[in-house]
């Protein structure tokens, strides 16, 4: 816990990098704009966030038998449904699904409950290459890096950057153009497409009554990913469901304007299923695992359920204040930002990650932006409350409080030591607030003793009438 924490400093220093700060606020800042713009189109915006929170909420409150009716109709259209507890059993069933199918090169669409569970990684293991075919992806899979944010995973990289890498990595212009950089990814992923054996992608929203798979895209790769190859495996979260096909017209629609700020993502599909006999395009077999990994017990919580409500949207984390100071790898979790910050301590422990939730102004941002309305900042000061139950108090941190509770709740006590001697003993840690921060100095002498000494009693309100002047 201790380590994690020094470690969660340590990597906020990138916050003191210009030319990462830079990057970061112009690229958020051209999110931002497009949502301003796609909200915009919205004459009963309040009515239709409600909506989207009560459909989440009608779902996840019926999930068992939400799951189940998925999972009827999905193998009524010839998919296999797979569950997995954990990331564990999830790797199992992809490895035995290689296996049957003789799965050599693998293609993924851009899906973090992949990198939940560590799916690439795994695939090295297997010595399988499992190539990214999202640019944002893509990009930062050549660079040996992480996903740096949600929705884009490559925001932290400039123009410049990505030209530079692909210089180094390809031996392209090193002057080269996003279209240029683009171009080239495309005639360099359509050759994988043709020969790669299995397709994997998430699920932006599993359709219960119709057992299908959504997915909304920008770049048409995910729907490469799953036509091109001869097995699809979609893997998604328990809480994606949704009850009925009537609602994802509205769900695509509000998860673009909150993404991107567009009226509607370029690419959106609804796969239910393997091909048919009489199809000549699509995958042969069709898997879907549903995976666990601490929803379910996320879901008993009394508040804490709603954050599985969020539907990745990524703008929690573009209005975050924190998140776009210190950046999307100073986590040090998958999912970042204040979602992340909610969500991660369940699924992968408090004594680990429960520093994540101090990471958070309180400023309330992030709940205002959400499309959902999950209350984040809330749940953030109960994951603060979780974390102590949990994993316990520091015995310093309880002296401390415990000495700052007797100190002050007496002004007399607080007056035994002077500004001079209080000075003396700021100076013992000197970075108390920080590397980057000056303790502010005290006064020879606190606002009451300038008061006594300037009018010869003590201040109106704390005067032998008033109940406050026990404290003196």
């Amino acid at each position: 816990m201790v380590v994690k924490e020094k470690k969660f400093l340590d990597d906020s220093v990138i916050s003191f990098d210009r030319k990462h700060r830079a990057t970061l606020h112009h690229n958020i800042s051209k999110y931002d704009e497009a949502v301003v713009r796609g909200k915009s189109r919205y004459t009963r915006f309040a009515d239709a966030r409600k909506y989207a929170s009560d459909v989440k909420e009608a779902a996840l409150s019926g999930l068992a038998d939400n799951l189940l009716l998925f999972e009827k109709k999905a193998t009524e259209n010839g998919t296999r449904v797979l569950w997995a507890s954990d990331g564990r059993d999830a790797l199992m069933h992809i490895r035995k699904i290689f296996e049957e199918n003789g799965v050599k090169q693998v293609v993924k669409s851009k899906s973090m409950i992949t990198e939940e569970i560590h799916l690439n990684e795994y695939c090295d293991t297997l010595g399988i290459e499992a190539v990214e075919t999202d640019l944002g992806e893509f990009i930062v899979q050549t660079a040996g890096e992480k996903p740096y944010h949600i929705l884009t995973p490559a925001m932290h990289k400039s123009k410049e950057d990505v030209a530079r890498l692909f210089h180094e990595k390809f031996g392209t212009n090193p002057q080269a153009t996003p279209a240029d950089i683009t171009a080239f990814v495309r005639d360099r992923l359509r050759k994988i497409f043709a020969g790669a054996d299995a397709g994997i992608t998430g699920a932006n929203f599993l359709v219960a009554d119709v057992g299908g798979v959504a997915l909304t895209e920008n770049e048409g790769n995910g729907l490469m990913t799953l036509s091109f190859p001869k097995v699809h495996i979609a893997i998604a979260g328990i809480e994606r469901v949704i009850p009925s096909v009537r609602q994802l017209p509205f769900f695509w629609q509000w998860l673009g304007v909150h993404g991107t700020g567009q009226a509607i993502s370029a690419y959106n599909s609804l796969v239910c299923g393997p091909k048919s006999p009489q199809e000549s395009d699509g995958p042969e077999k069709m898997y879907v695992i549903l995976l666990d990994n601490g929803r379910s017990k996320l879901l008993k919580y009394g508040e804490e359920w709603q954050a599985l409500k969020c539907i990745r949207c990524g703008a929690c984390l573009n209005a975050c204040p924190v998140y776009k100071s210190v950046g999307g790898y100073t986590y040090g979790s998958v999912y970042t930002g204040p979602i992340g910050s909610v969500l991660t301590p369940f699924y992968s422990g408090f004594k680990e990650f429960g520093h994540l939730s101090d990471a958070c102004t309180v400023c309330g941002r992030c709940s205002e932006v959400c499309p959902v309305k999950i209350p984040l900042h809330e749940l953030l000061l109960l994951n603060r409350k979780r974390k102590v139950e949990e994993t316990g108090e520091k015995t310093l941190w309880k002296l401390g409080m415990a000495t700052f509770g007797y100190v002050f709740s007496s002004r007399r006590r607080l007056d035994l030591v002077n500004g001079r001697w209080k000075r003396r003993l700021a100076k013992l840690n000197r970075h108390i607030l920080g590397e980057h921060k000056e303790f502010p100095r005290f006064a020879d002498q606190s606002f009451s003793q300038r008061w006594i000494s300037e009018h010869g009693k003590v201040p109106g309100h704390l005067s032998a009438t008033n109940p406050a002047s026990k404290y003196q």
